[in-house]
Order: C-alpha cells, then sequence, then structure tokens
C-alpha cells in the first residue's frame, strides 16, 4: 500500500500534455487580440494627429483675419500661417477663396476655402460648395477609414 502511494505521488509532478496545450491557446488568442487592435489604435491615433493640426491651423487663419482687419488669407500668406503652427502631420496648406470645385484633400495636406460651411452629412461631400454659406472658413483635411483610404473631413472656423 505505500509503494501503491508514492508512485502515484510521482505521477502528478508536473502538467499534463492538455494543460499546456490549453494554456498555449490561451496565450494565442490573447496575442491575436493584440495585434487585430494594434493597427486600429495606431489609425486612431494618427486621425486625432489630423485633426488637432487642422484645428491648429484653422486658429491660425482666424487669428490672421483678426490681426489684418478682416482680410482673408490668401495663398501669399499660407507661410505665414504654417509658421504659426506647428503641425507634426500636416505639412503643406492651400488657401483659395470660393471655389466651386470638390476639395481632394491627402494626409500630408489641407485646404482652406473661404465662404464654404461644412455639410452634416459626412458620407457626402465634405463641405458646401454652394456661395450662400454664413462661415468665414473652412478647412479640409484627410483622415483614413479602417481600410487605409482617404476620407474628407471638414472644420469650419
Amino acid at each position: 500500500m505505500h509503494n501503491l502511494k508514492k508512485r502515484n505521488s510521482d505521477n502528478q509532478k508536473g502538467f499534463t500534455i492538455i494543460e499546456v496545450m490549453i494554456v498555449l491557446a490561451i496565450a494565442g488568442l490573447i496575442m491575436l487580440i493584440v495585434f487585430l487592435a494594434v493597427p486600429a489604435l495606431q489609425r486612431n491615433s494618427r486621425n486625432t494627429q489630423y485633426k488637432n493640426d487642422a484645428a491648429s491651423i484653422l486658429a491660425a487663419a482666424s487669428e490672421f483675419t483678426n490681426n489684418n482687419n478682416g482680410t482673408i488669407p490668401v495663398t501669399a500668406n499660407n507661410g505665414a500661417i504654417m509658421a504659426l503652427t506647428k503641425t507634426k502631420s500636416i505639412t503643406g496648406l492651400v488657401i483659395q477663396t470660393g471655389s466651386a470645385a470638390n476639395i481632394s484633400p491627402t494626409f500630408d495636406t489641407a485646404t482652406i476655402d473661404t465662404g464654404r460651411k461644412c455639410n452634416a452629412n459626412v458620407g457626402g461631400t465634405a463641405y458646401s460648395t454652394t456661395a450662400s454659406a454664413t462661415r468665414a472658413m473652412v478647412i479640409v483635411y484627410a483622415v483614413e477609414d479602417s481600410a487605409g483610404a482617404v476620407v474628407a473631413q471638414c472644420t469650419e472656423s
């Protein structure tokens, strides 16, 4: 009887193959969740940076307008506006006045258009091309959707 007890205790020193496989499967699921979540987190971080940069540029353009007796900046002044902002992701700026064409932004370039307003529906055109808009300026910039495509966004002054 003593030998039987000793032999059973010797067999239970370690993990069974089933226990090891369960632990590896759980670790694999955790790694899968992490690897699926990281690109979305990075994309959201970049999109937040684009939005912050666009707001900073638009604030600088509004400040320029206020400091120059309501004169809306023109293309020649875009260097001065970009110098006022310390943008990380938007490095180029186009300023146009009342363009009737739709703006196709890129990830590193934003466009300020005067005399326009942003549309309520984000799925369509990012801003209104009608001349009866009430806002003085809009900035149109790009963010990334879940597929990595460029999506135009609009912010009003």
